[in-house]
């Protein structure tokens, strides 16, 4: 073993640790505990939680590699203005009237606000979000796998699959809550270390989010030498109608993820709810504003690194990630020579995968093995902490919402938990098996799930709470008719059917939007010509908005019948 294999393993191993004796430590017997992990989560827990369960693989693998090198870093700055400005609209205009409405899932709240048939209709986009979302995360537990332990992808993905079916269906949601207190704590640091030595290096300034300004003139300087756009100029890699269409579908997206709105049920009240989304945005912003710092570094040391070096010169970090096939050649294979100058041309002769840049981080700056170590645990961590809460998502909904809900509302909560969890473990296998196979690079996936969400739950979720007469038929129509458009555009993109460029050259990153936009027309449309709601249930949606805690919303949290 290397030293960097050493020191992986002994990160993987003592962080693995901490994972299971939690999960031992937090296990449950009810459905409360199993879902919601009670409602007793502190806020400030729980804003740890709610960070660690929404940055995903994609925002610590992969999101500096693509402001990295998307050809420069105003175009991957996307991902920066989408998800955290999702995030901020998430805790405005979501969490609070939904914790206060005092369901389970997104499923639940549909169910009791419209009707049991637009139940059905959101647990399939749910499910649909929740497992192309996983497959990304799983991907990620397998690169890590696969360059720091030199183990195969196969067998990293299946390690991972292990340690979260144990927390997740021992402890359900209380187990993963505190497992991903824990996890946050270990994927902040391994992020932070790195980028405050690079940054103190680089500019003599540790910290990060400030000493990366100082470099951006140099970066600027040579990339404008190699023929191509200044890092910091604008609308090169794409048009400004496109950065605001994958902006907003990224930021509507991030407000409809039915595994980071869940967390808010697992706050004590609503005042707590609301407090869990500030702690949870400072925890964020740690790491959301260390990543352009990250990104600018890291591709200035890789051109000074590269261009115009030998191949026999390189250093030693870019043969260990060409070895796992990371670093390849122009035409996938190896790199090589292709204009004959004896030295590598950065721009057309080498291809860097936008999931390695934070990996290769430490190495790239020349830290030493256990900083290696510790990242590659750090990533696991952002990983895992996000497929457990997707996973409850996918369980909740079948074991909640379809078979106590649908098939057997007399169930026992033993029974009701042995669904759960069994519905837990096929989705384990599934998300395994999209983790080995996943359909493209970590961030990707993971942008194609908020636009799923975008386009199927946020419309239904901001009018189902305020526009007291949206209506059941109109509910299911707008969900059905969102997921449905734009799962059909992204399938139609995909190269292999040679329509890549799309309709007016709208990737499929940015199509949830339109979908969105579609899901409202419709919802509004039908809406319009259905029976409304009860008066009841009217009263109920006018009563969530308000502070306080009014006599029918306790009843409906309650599960009374409302009179």
């Amino acid at each position: 073993m290397s030293d960097i294999q050493t020191w992986t393993l002994v990160f993987v191993v003592i962080t693995f640790g901490i994972y299971i004796y939690i999960a031992y430590a937090s296990r449950v017997s009810n459905t409360s505990g199993f879902y919601v992990a009670g409602g007793g989560i502190p806020a400030s827990a729980n804003g740890a939680a709610i960070a660690a369960d929404w940055m995903s693989a994609a925002s610590f693998i992969s999101m500096a590699g693509i402001i990295a090198l998307a050809g420069n870093g105003y175009a991957g700055s996307v991902y920066l203005m989408g998800w955290t400005g999702g995030y901020v609209l998430l805790a405005l205009l979501l969490a609070p009237y939904l914790r206060k409405f005092g369901k389970y899932t997104i499923p639940d709240f549909v169910g009791d606000r419209y009707s049991e048939s637009a139940r059905l209709v959101a647990v399939v986009c749910a499910i649909v979000v929740s497992f192309v979302y996983v497959a990304g995360q799983m991907a990620g537990v397998g690169l890590v796998f696969q360059r720091f332990l030199n183990v195969g992808t196969t067998t990293g993905v299946v390690i991972g699959m292990a340690i979260v079916f144990f927390y997740a269906v021992l402890g359900g949601m209380k187990g993963i809550t505190w497992t991903q207190v824990a996890q946050y704590s270990v994927l902040i640091v391994a992020y932070l270390i790195p980028a405050v030595a690079i940054s103190a290096e680089l500019s003599d300034i540790p910290v990060p989010q400030i000493g990366f300004g100082q470099i951006l003139a140099e970066l600027d300087g040579l990339q404008q030498d190699l023929g191509i756009a200044a890092y910091t100029e604008a609308f090169t890699q794409t048009s400004m109608m496109n950065m605001v269409l994958i902006t907003a579908a990224l930021m509507f997206g991030t407000a409809g993820l039915p595994h980071v709105i869940v967390r808010f049920y697992t706050a004590k009240s609503v005042r707590a709810a609301r407090y869990s989304a500030l702690w949870a945005l400072f925890f964020i912003s740690l790491l959301y504003t260390t990543a352009p710092s990250i990104a600018a570094f890291s591709k200035l040391r890789v051109i000074q690194d590269l261009d115009g070096t030998a191949l026999a010169d390189v250093p030693g970090w870019f043969n260990t990630w060409a070895d796992v096939g990371l670093i390849t050649g122009a035409d996938g294979g190896a790199v090589a020579d292709a204009n004959g100058n004896g030295v590598i041309d950065f721009t057309s002769e080498v291809v860097i995968n936008n999931d390695i840049m934070v990996l290769a981080a430490p190495e790239i700056g020349g830290l030493p093995a256990p900083i290696v170590g510790l990242v590659a645990a750090g990533a696991l961590a952002a990983a895992l902490s996000t497929a457990s809460g997707l996973l409850l998502v996918i369980s909740s909904s079948v074991a909640n919402d379809v078979y106590y809900k649908r098939i057997n509302p007399g169930a026992t909560e033993a029974r009701q938990l042995l669904v759960g969890r069994i519905a837990m473990g096929g989705a384990i296998l599934v998300a395994g098996y999209l983790g080995i196979n996943p359909p493209g690079f970590v961030a990707q996936v993971v942008a194609l799930a908020f636009g799923l969400a975008c386009a199927s739950f946020f419309p239904i979720l901001v009018l189902g709470i305020f526009w007291k007469k949206c209506t059941a038929a109109g509910a299911t129509a707008g969900m059905l008719t969102g997921l449905t458009v734009t799962m059909a555009y992204m399938i139609w993109t995909v190269d292999i059917w040679g329509n890549s460029a799309g309709i007016w050259n709208i990737p499929e990153t940015g199509f949830g939007t339109i979908g969105m936009l579609i899901n409202f027309a419709v919802t509004i449309t039908v809406s319009q010509f259905t029976r409304k709601p009860s008066p009841l249930m009217q009263e109920l949606v006018e009563e969530i908005r308000f502070p306080g805690r009014t006599d029918l919303v306790a009843k409906h949290a309650h599960g009374e019948e409302l009179t």
